[in-house]
C-alpha cells in the first residue's frame, strides 16, 4: 500500500472513474441549489437531487465528485464530537461516483474493488477489508445479488457480514428513491482499538472503519394512501402531531421498483487519507497536520502527534482543542467562501456557533487576541489546488471572520455581566444558563465553575432539557430529504423549447400534458385552474430571480381567448408549466398560440437588465468583495442582496446611482451569447455566476456596455442600456449580518416616483416657504429642527413638574410608613416617571427613612408597570432587595432583581399595582423571618 497525499488521493478516485466513462463534475456550493429541505450540502448526491427524483435531466449518465460537504445543523450535525474523536468533522470531502440508470450493482461492486484493493491504485491489502450487506425485512428481500457480485470480485465468504435498516438501506426522505446500501470497511488494528482486545468485525467501531458506502437505487417508496387519493390523509406529518391528533392517519408506505436503477457512492476523503498514510487518525493526515502547525503557531501550544491520536472528552485537552481550530478553520472558510455569513438565523446561525466555537477553544489555549482570520489563509494554501477559488476569497472571508471574532469579544463581556446578574437574582434556571451558552458563547464548563463559586446550584437537568428542545426545533426546521418527486405528468416530458427572446408569441404550440390537483389530465374545462406544459412557448418561467410570464392562450388564428396565464414556472428543469385559468376547454393534443403581457415584460426586461447593471456598480463602488446573494426581478421593481460589511453611505449610494444611469444614457447594447461552454463563460470572458443557481455544461452570457458587466442569466433583457430610462434607488437595508440588500424601480416606475416626490416637494414649500439663499430641503429642516427642539424643551418641563411633584408626596409617604419586626417599610406610587427619575427617588426616601425598606412602583406607557426596591445598607444582611423586587413583581406579572440594596423589576398587570404595593410590607416580614 503506497502512501498518498490528500491531494493525490483526491486526483486518483476522479482520475480512476474518468477511464471507466464517467463525467467528472466539479463540487457544488455549500449553500444547495434551490433545494430548501437542505442547511447544508452533506453528501455528494445533492447535487444530482433532482437527477434522481427524475426532476432534471443531464447529458451524461455517469458522473464523478469530490464534493465538500458540512454537517453541523439540522438533521446531520457533528459539531459536539468535533475534536474529541478520531473522525469527525464539520467539514469534509466526499468522493463519490454515480449512475443515472446507467450501471448498477455488479459494475458498482467491480468498479469498488478495482480502485481500493488494485496496485494500479490504492493498493490496500484485502486481507484488511469486510464488507456488509443488507439483510432483508418482510417488504425487501436480502441483497443476495451483492453479496454475490462480492464473492465474484474475491472477497471471501467469511468477510461478508450483513444488516439492517439503520446501517444498510438508504432512503432520500420519507418517499422517493431508495434502496439497500454496502460499505466496505478496514481494519485499522489492534492499536486502534477501543478496548485494546482483539475483538472480531463488528465488536470494536474505533478499529474497523467505515470508508466506503455504495447505495443501490432500485425502490421508489410512496404512501399508499396519498396515491389512492385517501381524503383528509397528510403526508411529512411530524410524529407529535399524532400524539396531539390521534385520529388522523399515518403514512401507510410501499415499495415500487425503479424503471431506471441508480447508484450513489461515498467515500471520506479525510478516512482514506488515514488510511493509506498509515494514521489512526484523520487529524495526523497532511489535510489537518499543516492546519494544526498553524494553529499551535498562533495559540503557542504545542502537542505530540501521539496526542493528535487519541480520543478524549476532557473539555481542556489542548489537543483537542488544536483539531477543533483546525476542523472549524475548514468549515468557516469553505461557508463564507460560498456566500454564508455570520448571523442569527439558520445557516448564518451555525456558521457562527463553528467560529465561536473555534474562538473559544483558542481561548483555552490562551489566545485571547484575534486569531482565527489568519487560519483561513492556511486552509487556503493547503487546498487551492482542488478548489482555486479560494484564492480570491480568501482575502474577503479574512474580514468577515476577523470581524466575527472582535464582535464575539464584545458579546463574551456582556454574557459574563449577564452571568453575574443571574448568579445574583438567585433564579440561575437551566434554560437561562442554555440561552447564555447558546447566545453569547459562554462554555457551560466556565458556567459550572461560576454557579460553584457563588454557593449557586446548577441545574443541569434544565440545562439538557433547553439544549434538546433547541436541537429538536432545529430539526424540524430542516428536515432534510421532504421534497417530493416530480409528478409523472411532468417528469416524462420533453424539454420546453422556448422562444421568448425573440417574440412575445409562440404559434400552433402543442398541448403536451395537463396537471389538474397534481395529477395528469387529458383534457380540462372552462373555469378549471391547471398547468399547461407546451411543446414550445413565449412564456419565461420564474428562474434566476426574474418572475415568471403572465400573459393568454388564444386560439391559432388570435380570434378566441383559450386561458388567462397567471404565471409559469419550471416544475422540472426545461419543462414549463403556465398556470393557466381556462376560458374555454383544453385537452393534450390541442394547439394554440402563446400571447405574453409585453407591457408587463418591458418592464420586467428593464429592471433586470438594470440588476446587472446594479451589480457591476456595487462592485465598483465598494469593491470586488461585492458579491450576489439573492435578488427578485418583478415587474415593479428589483432587488438585490449583497455581500458587505457595512451601511452604504448616502454619498456611496449616490455614486453607485450616477455609475448606473450614465451607463443607461450611453444606450450600450446588450449582447447575448448563447450555448457558450460554462469554462470559457467564466475562464475567458470572466462571467460572474449567480448565488444559489445550478449551471449546466453550456450556459447563456449576457454582456452589457462593452464589458461593463458580464454575467451568467438565462433571463430576458433589453436591447440597449437606454430602454430602462432611469434607474433609481429606493432603499438600502440590512438582511443579515454582512448581508445588504438595495432596492430600486427603473422605466415608469421612476417616472411614476419622481411626480410622487415633486408633488411632495410642492406641499413642503408651502410649509417652509419660499427658501433664501438655502435648497427647500435646508429650509424645512430648520423648521423641522426647530420644532423638534421647542418639543423638547416642554417634554423636560413636563417631566420637571412631575418629578417635583413626586418629590413633595415624599415626607407624607414617609409619615405613612409601616414598621415590620422593627423594620420600616415605606412605599410609593409614582406614575408615569423615567427609571433614573424613580431611583432618584428611591435614594430620596432611603435617606428620610433613616434605617428601612423602599418599594416604589410605576405605571408606564404601553400598559407597563416599573418597580424599584431599596434597602438600607444597614439591613443588606437581613434582606435583599433582588429579592424582594422580584417577589413584588409577580403579583404585576413580571419578574426581576438586582443588588441586595437596590433592585428593580417589570411588570404588565397595571391593575394589581395598588394590591402589590399594599402587600410589600407582608412580603418584607416573610423574607425577614
Amino acid at each position: 500500500m503506497q502512501y498518498r497525499s490528500g491531494n493525490e488521493i483526491r486526483e486518483l478516485f476522479l482520475r480512476f472513474f474518468e477511464t471507466k466513462g464517467h463525467r467528472r463534475v466539479h463540487s457544488s456550493s455549500l449553500v444547495p441549489a434551490n433545494d430548501p429541505t437542505l442547511l447544508f450540502t452533506n453528501a455528494g448526491m445533492n447535487q444530482f437531487k433532482d437527477v434522481f427524483l427524475g426532476a432534471e435531466k443531464r447529458d451524461y449518465s455517469r458522473a464523478t465528485t469530490s464534493q465538500k460537504c458540512v454537517r453541523a445543523g439540522g438533521k446531520h450535525n457533528d459539531l459536539e464530537n468535533v475534536g474529541f474523536t478520531r473522525r469527525h468533522h464539520t467539514f469534509f470531502e466526499m468522493l463519490g461516483n454515480f449512475s443515472f440508470g446507467d450501471y448498477f450493482k455488479r459494475e458498482a461492486v467491480q468498479y469498488a474493488w478495482e480502485l481500493v484493493t488494485s496496485d494500479k491504485w490504492m493498493g490496500i491489502p484485502k486481507d484488511r477489508l469486510y464488507v456488509t450487506i443488507f439483510e432483508g425485512t418482510e417488504d425487501v428481500p436480502r441483497d443476495d445479488e451483492a453479496e454475490q457480485y462480492w464473492i465474484e470480485v474475491g472477497v471471501p465468504g467469511e468477510r461478508i457480514f450483513q444488516y439492517g435498516v439503520k446501517d444498510n438501506f438508504w432512503q432520500m426522505g420519507e418517499t422517493g428513491p431508495c434502496g439497500p446500501c454496502s460499505e466496505i470497511f478496514y481494519d485499522m488494528g489492534i492499536k486502534a482499538s477501543e478496548t485494546g482486545k482483539d475483538l472480531p468485525f463488528g465488536e470494536d467501531d474505533a478499529r474497523y472503519v467505515e470508508i466506503w458506502n455504495l447505495v443501490f437505487m432500485q425502490f421508489d417508496r410512496y404512501c399508499k394512501r396519498a396515491r389512492a387519493g385517501e381524503p383528509g390523509h397528510v403526508c411529512g406529518r411530524p410524529k407529535e402531531h399524532f400524539e396531539q391528533h390521534p385520529e388522523d392517519t399515518r403514512c401507510d408506505f410501499g415499495l415500487d421498483p425503479l424503471p431506471k436503477p441508480s447508484i450513489d457512492t461515498g467515500m471520506g476523503l479525510e478516512r482514506v487519507a488515514a488510511v493509506l498514510q498509515g494514521k489512526l487518525s484523520n487529524f495526523e493526515t497532511d489535510l489537518f497536520t499543516p492546519l494544526i502547525e498553524r494553529a499551535e503557531e498562533l495559540t503557542g501550544k504545542r502537542v505530540s502527534t501521539s496526542d493528535l491520536e487519541k480520543e478524549t472528552r476532557t473539555a481542556d485537552d489542548d489537543a483537542a482543542s488544536l483539531r477543533i481550530i483546525a476542523d472549524h478553520a475548514r468549515a468557516a472558510t469553505f461557508l463564507i467562501s460560498d456566500g454564508v455569513l455570520p448571523s442569527n438565523e439558520t445557516r448564518g446561525y451555525v456558521l457562527r456557533k463553528i467560529m465561536r466555537r473555534a474562538i473559544r477553544h483558542g481561548r483555552l489555549l490562551g489566545q485571547e487576541k484575534p486569531f482565527l482570520y489568519q487560519m483561513v489563509y492556511a486552509v487556503r494554501d493547503l487546498m487551492q489546488e482542488a478548489y482555486p477559488e479560494l484564492k480570491d476569497s480568501a482575502d474577503r472571508v479574512a474580514k468577515v471572520v476577523e470581524a466575527e471574532e472582535k464582535q464575539f469579544d464584545r458579546v463574551l463581556k456582556i454574557g459574563l455581566s449577564r452571568l453575574d446578574e443571574e448568579l445574583k437574582s438567585g433564579d440561575f434556571i437551566g434554560a437561562k444558563a442554555f440561552h447564555l451558552y447558546e447566545t453569547f458563547g459562554l462554555p457551560l464548563d466556565f458556567m459550572v465553575d461560576a454557579a460553584r463559586d457563588a454557593g449557586v446550584a446548577f441545574d443541569q437537568a434544565g440545562f439538557d432539557q433547553a439544549k434538546e428542545e433547541e436541537q429538536a426545533r432545529a430539526r424540524a426546521s430542516w428536515k432534510g430529504g421532504s421534497q417530493k418527486t416530480a409528478s409523472p405528468a411532468f417528469r416524462d416530458l420533453p424539454k420546453t423549447i422556448f422562444e421568448g427572446y425573440r417574440s412575445l408569441t409562440a404559434n400552433n404550440c402543442e398541448v403536451l400534458a395537463m396537471v389538474k390537483d397534481g395529477l395528469g389530465v387529458p383534457a380540462a374545462k372552462a373555469g378549471d385552474e391547471v398547468e399547461v406544459v407546451l411543446d414550445h412557448t413565449s412564456f419565461y418561467g420564474d428562474s434566476g430571480g426574474q418572475i415568471g410570464d403572465t400573459g393568454v392562450f388564444t386560439s391559432t388564428d388570435g380570434n378566441e381567448i383559450l386561458a388567462e396565464i397567471t404565471g409559469c414556472v419550471l416544475p422540472v428543469q426545461g419543462v414549463r408549466a403556465h398556470k393557466a385559468v381556462l376560458k374555454q376547454d383544453l385537452a393534450v393534443g390541442d394547439l394554440l398560440r402563446t400571447v405574453v403581457d409585453g407591457e408587463r415584460r418591458d418592464a420586467i426586461r428593464r429592471n433586470h437588465t438594470g440588476t446587472h447593471l446594479l451589480h457591476a456598480a456595487l462592485r465598483q463602488v465598494l469593491g470586488p468583495h461585492v458579491k450576489q446573494a439573492g435578488s427578485l426581478v418583478a415587474p415593479d421593481r428589483l432587488r438585490f442582496d449583497f455581500s458587505h460589511f457595512a451601511q452604504v453611505a448616502d454619498e456611496e449610494l449616490q455614486e453607485i446611482e450616477n455609475i448606473v444611469n450614465r451607463e443607461v444614457l450611453a444606450n450600450a447594447k446588450v449582447e447575448t451569447l448563447e450555448d457558450v461552454p460554462i469554462d470559457v463563460a467564466v475562464n475567458e470572458y470572466h462571467a460572474m455566476a449567480l448565488f444559489g443557481e445550478k449551471y449546466g455544461d453550456r450556459v447563456r452570457v449576457v454582456k452589457l456596455s462593452d464589458g461593463f458587466s458580464t454575467e451568467l442569466c438565462g433571463g430576458t433583457h433589453t436591447a440597449a442600456t437606454g430602454e430602462i430610462g432611469l434607474l433609481k434607488l429606493t432603499t438600502e437595508t440590512s438582511v443579515s449580518s454582512g448581508v445588504r440588500r438595495v432596492e430600486a424601480i427603473s422605466g415608469l416606475g421612476s417616472l411614476d416616483t419622481f411626480r410622487r416626490d415633486f408633488e411632495l416637494a410642492q406641499f413642503a414649500a408651502q410649509i417652509a416657504g419660499t427658501p433664501g439663499d438655502g435648497s427647500l430641503t435646508d429650509s424645512l429642516r430648520a423648521q423641522i429642527n426647530a420644532k423638534d427642539d421647542e418639543l423638547k424643551r416642554l417634554r423636560r418641563e413636563l417631566e420637571e413638574m412631575r418629578m417635583k411633584s413626586a418629590a413633595g408626596a415624599l415626607d407624607e409617604a414617609v409619615a405613612q410608613a409601616t414598621e415590620v419586626k422593627g423594620v420600616k417599610v415605606v412605599v410609593h406610587r409614582a406614575d408615569n416617571l423615567e427609571r433614573g427619575q424613580l431611583r432618584t427617588l428611591v435614594d430620596n426616601l432611603k435617606g428620610k427613612v433613616g434605617e428601612g425598606v423602599v418599594v416604589l412602583a410605576s405605571a408606564q406607557p404601553e400598559g407597563k408597570v416599573a418597580l424599584i426596591a431599596g434597602v438600607t445598607s444597614g439591613l443588606t444582611k437581613r434582606i435583599q432587595a433582588g429579592k424582594l423586587v422580584g417577589a413584588v413583581a409577580k403579583l404585576v406579572g413580571g419578574s426581576g432583581g438586582g443588588k441586595p440594596d437596590l433592585a428593580e423589576a417589570g411588570g404588565k398587570d397595571q391593575a394589581q399595582i395598588e394590591a402589590a404595593l399594599k402587600a410589600a410590607p407582608g412580603i418584607v416580614s416573610d423574607q425577614l423571618g
